[in-house]
């Protein structure tokens, strides 16, 4: 490593260098392209402006690799969570192409888990992790209580007091499932308002559209459970508010039906019976304040709290792996624990049968069967990330005095990926500016607030 960064610290070029990797904050796994761009007036074919990587350190530009996951790139992976605020606290207050009367809609905040599928070791608040049963076993000889205190992290939270008991196959087919489940629990809240509107189903989005956005994430005991931002507005979307009998606690009605009778059924198989996935008996439905008090939810501690969840995987849990296993023995192999390695192995197993082959549970052993993507929305709930990506590049140009892209202009670039990642001297100097640029940006807010303060003052 010395050696490497004595070789970067002496290259002429190195300024440049450094450059670039704060333009893309400190990417840990930086894309590295090679090619150029040429803009030019077809009409006249005076050229306006062009680039070429030729001139660049090593001949290559690197840009950053975008990868949510903390545990891959942390500096994308806060500007990732820093776009799922916005996403999410638009739809809730407006900003970013939605109205702010948003705020005036019936809004909440759902959490749906996954239902019991056994006893697992819990997290107390000082008492014992588990009461037995008058000091009874299973039917494996497994004792049904636990007297220990499990703290945070400890191993042993989330793994079933008896594996024989465990439903590790109910356990898979329920991930497998979950986007199903989803869909059919969003049908069931439509149907309900429409019952109690007295509107048709099929007419339901002339007076009524339901706006969602939500985000999964993994539960100690590896189990999937969803948080979801659920809003009702009019037949024109966020622009439009919704009839006076689509109110606030109509809408915590339907999703309280639905979440009680929505279901999917497994088809029959010998290997593992009939399943019926269903959602958990714990669901929690929250109302959504602008100007929250106390313990209410307010927007920005949703928006905060979705993004928070945006950022991690299966492999921060513990609850997989990041990469996907082509090989039983990857399983065997991987550094999880017992009850996550056991859930890999059923997707292994139930993924070999043909009448399964549909749900790809091999392809997706490492997130333990869950196909699902970290956060969904539907299409009127609020901007895109792709807006957000294209806002955030149009204000770096304006700060830099570029020229915004001229409709009368022709671009023509050719570009070809020449590699990834950072070298080990790179990678630490790499860090280093990533965590330069967040205590930066930290100074800068404390030094606005204290401003805003004084100004108020």
């Amino acid at each position: 490593m010395d050696r490497d960064l004595l070789y970067l610290i002496r290259d002429p070029l190195f300024g440049r260098w450094r450059e670039q990797i704060t333009a893309i904050g400190g990417c840990a796994k930086p894309v590295y392209l090679s090619g150029s761009t040429v803009t030019y007036h077809p009409g006249t074919g005076e050229v306006v402006s062009s680039y070429s990587t030729g001139a660049e350190p090593g001949e290559r530009l690197p840009v950053r690799c975008r990868n949510r996951r903390a545990s891959v790139c942390e500096p994308c992976s806060r500007l990732h969570s820093g776009d799922t605020f916005h996403l999410v606290r638009a739809g809730l207050s407006g900003g970013k192409s939605v109205p702010e009367s948003v705020r005036e809609r019936p809004r909440l905040f759902v959490t749906l888990t996954a239902p019991s599928f056994g006893r697992v070791h819990r997290v107390t608040e000082g008492g014992p992790c588990r009461l037995g049963r008058g000091g009874g076993v299973c039917a494996h000889g497994v004792p049904l209580g636990c007297g220990l205190v499990h703290a945070e992290g400890d191993p042993l939270a989330g793994a079933p007091l008896c594996g024989a008991c465990y439903d590790f196959a109910g356990h898979v087919l329920w991930h497998a499932h979950a986007g199903r489940l989803w869909d059919r629990f969003t049908t069931a809240v439509r149907r309900h308002l429409a019952s109690a509107g007295g509107v048709p189903r099929s007419r339901l989005g002339e007076h009524v559209v339901v706006s969602f956005a939500k985000v999964a994430e993994f539960q100690q005991r590896a189990a999937v459970h969803f948080h979801a931002v659920v809003r009702l507005d009019g037949p024109e979307g966020p622009g439009s508010p919704a009839p006076s009998w689509a109110s606030g606690e109509l809408l915590a009605e339907a999703v309280a039906h639905a979440a009680a009778h929505s279901f999917v059924t497994v088809p029959e198989s010998a290997a593992y019976g009939t399943e019926r996935c269903t959602w958990g008996e714990r669901v929690d439905i929250q109302p959504v304040r602008s100007f929250a008090e106390g313990d209410d939810l307010s927007d920005a501690k949703v928006a905060a709290y979705v993004a928070k969840y945006v950022s991690k995987s299966a492999a921060d849990t513990g609850a997989g792996l990041d990469a996907r296993v082509t090989r039983y023995a990857d399983i065997r192999a991987s550094a999880v624990s017992r009850h996550t390695r056991a859930l890999m192995g059923t997707c292994w197993r139930l993924g070999g049968l043909p009448e399964l082959a549909h749900l790809r549970l091999r392809a997706s052993a490492h997130t333990l069967g869950y196909r699902g993507h970290v956060l969904t929305k539907s299409r009127r709930y609020s901007t895109t990330y792709a807006a957000l990506r294209a806002e955030r590049a149009e204000h770096l140009r304006a700060l830099e005095g570029r020229e915004t892209d001229d409709p009368e202009t022709v671009t023509e670039a050719s570009w070809r990926f020449v590699g990834s990642g950072h070298s080990p001297g790179a990678a630490l100097l790499a860090a280093g500016i990533a965590e330069d640029l967040v205590i930066n940006r930290e100074v800068a807010r404390e030094e606005l607030g204290a401003a805003s303060w004084e100004a108020d003052a």
